[in-house]
Order: C-alpha cells, then structure tokens, then sequence
C-alpha cells in the first residue's frame, strides 16, 4: 500500500479519462482497516477506477491506504471527494461537509471485555490490554469506553497485535487482562468459554465493514448516480453493496466516543446549560476558555474570557504543565470559594474540561462544567451576546 502522500500523486496521473482527454476528475480512497486487509483484497482498484468514472460520467482515480491516520486527517481536510473506509473515518467526514451512500455490513455494538477477577474500569489501570494496531476502529473504541470510564489508555499496559479476535485467546490464556471484540465474537466465545471473561462495557450499535460518504457539493445528477453505483456496484469491483443505512446518530456517537470528552470528571459538577445560566443567577463565574477571537465573535452573557492555550493531548491523562492556564490566577478578585463554570465549544473541545480540572486542582471548592458548551447553550435558544457591527 501506498503512503497517502504518494497516492495523491498517483491520483493526480490517473486522473484521464478512459478517452484520454485530460480532465479534473474526482478521487476516492479506499481506507483499509490494518485487521480487515482480507476485505480490501476482493476489490479490484482497476476496474473500481472505470466502473466510478462510468457512473460519475468523468474521472475518477481510486486507489487504497493502510495508514489510517493519513487518511483521517484528508477527512479533516477533504483530501478526497469520495471516501470508503471504516465507520470513524466515515464519521469524522460526515462532520465536514459529506453526505452517507451506506455499509456494506449491519451495525454491531463493540465491547470492553475482561477477565472476571477485574471489577471495573478504574480497576484495569496499570493491567494489560490487547488491541490490534493503533488506528483500528477496535482501538479507537477502546480509548472512547476507558475515556468514559474514566481511565487512560496511557494507564495500561497496551499490547497492539495484528488479529483482533486473537484478543479473546489473550483473555483465556491469562497474557491479557481486558480487550475490544465485536458483540458477535464475543457471543460466539463466550458460549464456548463461560468461565473466563465477562463484560465491562459496550457501544450503542457501530456501522461494521465499510461506509461511504462523499462530497455534499458535488453536483446533484453525480451524487445521485454514485449512489446508485454504490446500492449495486457490478461484480467485477468486488466491492460489497452499501445495502445498510445507518442512521446518522450511529456515525455521531463513534465520534463522540473516540474524539469527545469524557461524560463525566470526578470531583467536579457537569452541569446542563439551563442549570450553568440558573447559577449565574446565583452568582457563579462562567468562564469562557476559548480563543480570544472565538469570544470576541459570539458569547454566552456574563461570561468572562480566560482561555485554555492547550498543547497537551486531548486524554484524561493529558499533562497539563504543556498547557498554559495562567490567565486563571490573573481574574480580578477570584476567590476560590466561589462557584465558577467553565465552558468552550461542545463536548469535542477538550479546554473546559482540562480547565476544571485544572482549578479543582488549585484548591477551586464548587467548579461546574458545561459540557455541552455555547453549542447546548444555543440549542437550548438560550441568549447569546455576538460581536458588536
């Protein structure tokens, strides 16, 4: 497989039309999930390039990439027009302006199993797990339900192996305290090995094999056509119908899950949007922690600006002396006996949390956080201040 780097030069030559007059064209990525490369091995990335360009009515250059976090950063991007990977590549794009074609499989839900003397989440901190490489889509499960739970990845001892359903074997055989597997691997292990693991955690249903979303500004007659190719793609492709729609909630919830905030941080009070303007009432010090332009631009009433300037990762065990929050000590006649809340941009933005945390580490007595952000606050059609004309 190709580095993505390379692919967009081979892309750039394949971009001809079967005439040979030289057009545009669209380009389409075929991300290959490192523990699925059997899938990726039916289709023929040839006949997958002329049967596209057939159906678009021009060019189309398709071709693969086993390096998946390359290609989630071309969704961040929109590196490519048409995009067939995973459900986490699928999700991240549908966040920047793509529209969902289908699965190809049913959706499932993942799950966190264990052996059966571990007695939660917390307490898997300094066991092992086993995950298959870092940018599948079991990995990028796992780091959401330890997240959530509370726990960081960079708390265990993480072994990345190849096969994913090896991860029960790992469990049976004591190399391994904990692993992800689909709900089906692990109803059909279970049934045969009932004494050894049980389960921690799961997922809401996650779309399984691949998704494809493409470009929402492609025109209307293309868009339709690829999605007709895509409902029945000719044999000769080897690429499986996208004959299951999932709804768009699914696609979310993997977002929220491998890239959002944790649902909750011990010690400190999340609070709804109408509860945070409620403590205003009451006195409470809503503090805005985003970039200066994002507060000048549209605001919450009352909040004051005091951004989080973050480098570290965006993990419960991120290092918070690579980030700078001196503007905290700098709030005029902040006592640490009063209520403060702090806010950013939605449970994707990781500075209101790291805030909190960072001021109940200070000594801070009643710090909220609202996680939900000027985003809730606005769907809730709560007011807000914007810039002045």
């Amino acid at each position: 497989m190709k580095p993505l780097a390379n692919m967009w030069r081979a892309a750039m030559v394949m971009g001809l039309w079967a005439c040979g007059t030289a057009q545009a064209g669209l380009s389409a990525v075929v991300a290959v999930e490192p523990t699925a490369k059997k899938a990726s091995y039916s289709i023929h990335y040839s006949a997958l390039d002329a049967a596209l360009s057939r159906a678009a009515s021009q060019a189309v250059a398709a071709t693969a990439s086993e390096d998946m976090a390359d290609v989630m950063r071309a969704t961040r991007s929109a590196g490519f027009d048409i995009f067939i990977g995973p459900a986490q590549v699928a999700a991240s794009a549908l966040h920047r302006g793509y529209e969902l074609m289908g699965a190809t499989q049913a959706s499932e839900p993942f799950l966190l199993v264990v052996r059966k003397e571990v007695p939660d989440i917390p307490g898997l901190k300094t066991r092992r797990i086993y995950l298959p490489q870092q940018d599948s889509i079991y990995t990028y499960m796992a780091r959401g339900l330890l997240n959530q739970g509370g726990l960081s990845m960079q708390d265990m001892k993480v072994a990345h192996e190849r096969f994913p359903q090896a991860g029960l074997t790992a469990l049976m055989l004591g190399a391994a305290d904990a692993t992800v597997v689909t709900a089906s691997d692990w109803n059909e292990w279970s049934a045969q090995n009932p004494q050894i693991g049980r389960v921690l955690a799961k997922t809401e249903g996650v779309p399984a094999g691949l998704s494809v979303v493409i470009k929402k500004d492609l025109p209307a007659d293309v868009r339709s056509r690829l999605s007709s190719f895509f409902n029945a793609p000719p044999a000769a492709v080897g690429l499986p119908p996208t004959k299951f729609k999932p709804d768009s909630g699914e696609y979310k919830r993997v977002s929220e899950l491998g890239l959002f905030t944790p649902t909750s941080l011990p010690g400190v009070t999340r609070v709804s949007a109408r509860e945070a303007q409620k403590l205003q009432g009451q006195g409470a010090l809503l503090i805005d922690t985003r970039t200066e332009k994002e507060f000048q631009a549209r605001r919450i009433p009352g909040a004051i600006w005091v951004p989080y300037v973050e480098k570290s990762l965006k993990d419960i065990a991120f290092n918070a002396a690579q980030d700078d929050f001196s503007a905290l000590a700098k709030v005029d006649k902040l006592d640490v006996n009063r209520a403060v809340i702090f806010a950013c941009n939605g449970a994707e933005c990781w500075k209101s949390y790291k805030a909190a945390r960072v001021a109940q580490q200070k000594g801070f007595k009643k710090v909220h956080w609202l996680r939900g952000g000027l985003p809730e606050w606005e769907a809730e059609g709560l007011p807000v201040q914007n810039a002045a004309p």
